[in-house]
């Protein structure tokens, strides 16, 4: 059996630059490590690796040859069971949420894989309290042009609810871990924040999953973000009002602030 082990690595020096932690990913690639590296805002580099323990030590012993490195310190920690070497804290795309009052009201949230909006469907919204799970169908994917789309529409009507960038995290490699069916991912948006997880319970035609908070900063109990904050992100109009054609301006509407707490990674 290989003498497997798991370290979590910090590096100074100018390591800002994309580059390094490039460089850093094709080192540890071409030792058979997995895990993952990430820019924390302090301006660090942080690294987990995982894999023979010579290979790691091999790591540790390389990365100060790489431009820009000052220090590393290294402390071992447990094995997570990662499947790739991932850059962290890089945007994967754009989402979007958007609100529609159509035979149903829900929630349209939507993530860029592809090239293309993979699409669910959520009946009560998103919710930033990690102890609520949020039942979620799977729709056809949507074009990005659609991510622009608010207006009313016969008796319904459609807002953009929040959107922003997000990146993909977890232990498996996008698309993979959504045809697996355990997707974990960092939103960046002006409403949603923090790392989110997509759980699919059930396959067929439309498959059933569960969209869940995950325990982070951004992590809010007993909070419902849906009600603390029914504007859309675009025109500052609730969906109510938009089909009930409301030309209130934007600026009229009072707005509840959400703190910014720092980045956490999934």
């Amino acid at each position: 059996m290989p003498d497997l082990t798991a370290s979590r690595i910090s590096v100074t020096g100018l390591v800002s630059d994309v580059s390094v932690r490039d460089d850093v990913r094709s080192v540890a690639m071409r030792l058979g490590l997995l895990g993952w590296v990430r820019l924390e805002a302090d301006g660090m580099l942080c690294l987990h690796a995982e894999g023979e323990r010579d290979a790691v030590a091999q790591l540790v012993a390389t990365l100060p040859s790489i431009g820009g490195v000052d220090s590393v310190s290294e402390r071992q920690v447990r094995v997570e069971g990662h499947e790739q070497f991932a850059i962290r804290g890089v945007p994967a795309g754009v989402f979007v949420v958007q609100e529609h009052q159509a035979t149903a009201h829900h929630f349209d949230v939507r993530l860029e894989v592809d090239g293309v909006m993979r699409s669910w469907a959520v009946p009560k919204g998103p919710s930033m309290d990690p102890t609520v799970k949020r039942f979620a169908v799977q729709v056809e994917d949507h074009t990005l042009e659609h991510n622009h789309f608010e207006a009313a529409a016969g008796k319904g009507g459609v807002i953009i609810w929040d959107r922003g960038q997000y990146e993909q995290g977890g232990r498996v490699p996008w698309p993979e871990a959504l045809e697996r069916g355990h997707a974990v991912f960092v939103l960046h948006g002006e409403k949603l924040h923090g790392g989110f997880a997509l759980q699919r319970t059930s396959d067929g035609e439309k498959p059933q999953w569960l969209l869940i908070k995950r325990k982070d900063d951004y992590a809010a109990r007993g909070s419902d973000i849906v009600a603390e904050r029914p504007e859309s992100v675009h025109s500052g109009l609730t969906l109510a009002e938009l089909i009930g054609g409301s030309s209130r301006p934007p600026s009229s509407r009072a707005r509840r602030s959400v703190p910014r707490r720092r980045r956490s990674g999934a």
